[in-house]
């Protein structure tokens, strides 16, 4: 087993955050204004371009003056873009935000309280709300309490965008699979995991998830190397994802033992099928 050191100590931490971006100049200016105005001031941000050409890199130039660190060159990919972010990165505590999602307010002093409240954590997710393509909130999302055989049976997610993880922790597993192109922040979870990484989860809202019909996540044109790489990832576990089973085993454990996170569900299921005028009864906070 690979041991993990926690690092420096937190009361001094700093805070690197990359963001990668590659032709999504319509939302690139709020993912960065969402980090440059957060409120910890020991934070460290690096932007990474593989070759926009659509306007993106003139956006970045426009902050260049706030932005620590800027790479302008190729990559193979979302995951290789990031350890290329990462070498370069100078903090205790890592995090990423793809350039067409947000961090809330105060976000960062949040993700560092809890660090310093939880001595010893590898990995600390908070929650996230869906948006779409207007910026609007469309739904809460939730982070589970990690566990590697409800991960391989889909009964499991951490909200990447609300997860922040220990650099030294980060390094010792080498870094993102560059290879995942699709799923390399699960692969990420499922590392530190067999390492002996402790995982841990705040109820905060820190992030907002952008999902509109050109995203991976909403056009679902990668669902069939999604299936395929998880599977890869399921063997590392040794589980057999397809155990139909234990996974809805593994469905049902999740929901009984994570009470809180499944009535907030039920909450917003009942919400979201009211109409607008009665949707204000029931408040999103």
């Amino acid at each position: 087993m690979l041991a993990i050191s926690i690092g420096k100590k937190i009361g001094k931490m700093k805070v690197s955050l990359v963001t990668i971006s590659y032709n999504q100049a319509a939302f690139l200016e709020e993912a960065i204004l969402s980090i440059l105005e957060q409120d910890y001031p020991q934070t460290e941000y690096i932007v990474v371009d593989a070759g926009s050409t659509d306007g993106s890199r003139e956006i970045i130039e426009k902050y260049r003056k706030q932005i620590d660190r800027i790479i302008f060159e190729p990559d193979n990919g979302p995951a290789d873009g990031l350890n290329k972010g990462f070498r370069s990165a100078t903090g205790d505590l890592f995090g990423y935000l793809n350039s067409d999602d947000r961090l809330r307010p105060n976000a960062l002093s949040g993700i560092v309280r809890a660090f310093k409240n939880l001595q010893g954590a590898t990995v600390i997710s908070g929650h996230g709300f869906i948006i779409d393509a207007s910026g609007s909130i469309r739904r809460r999302v939730f982070s589970h309490r990690f566990n590697l055989k409800a991960y391989a049976y889909g009964a499991c997610i951490l909200v990447q965008q609300a997860s922040f993880f220990q650099r030294t922790a980060f390094w010792g597993v080498g870094g993102f699979n560059p290879n995942n192109q699709v799923n390399w922040d699960g692969e990420l979870w499922v590392d530190l995991a067999l390492a002996g990484g402790k995982f841990y989860r705040i109820y905060d809202f820190l992030a907002d998830f952008r999902i509109y019909e050109k995203s991976i996540t909403g056009s679902g044109r990668y669902q069939a190397e999604f299936l395929q790489q998880h599977d890869r990832i399921c063997k590392k576990i040794g589980v057999d994802p397809n155990n139909k089973i234990k996974r809805k085993a593994a469905w049902a454990f999740n929901r009984l033992s994570d009470p809180v996170v499944s009535l907030a569900r039920f909450v917003d299921g009942i919400r979201n099928r009211l109409p607008s005028q009665s949707k204000r009864a029931i408040v999103i906070s």
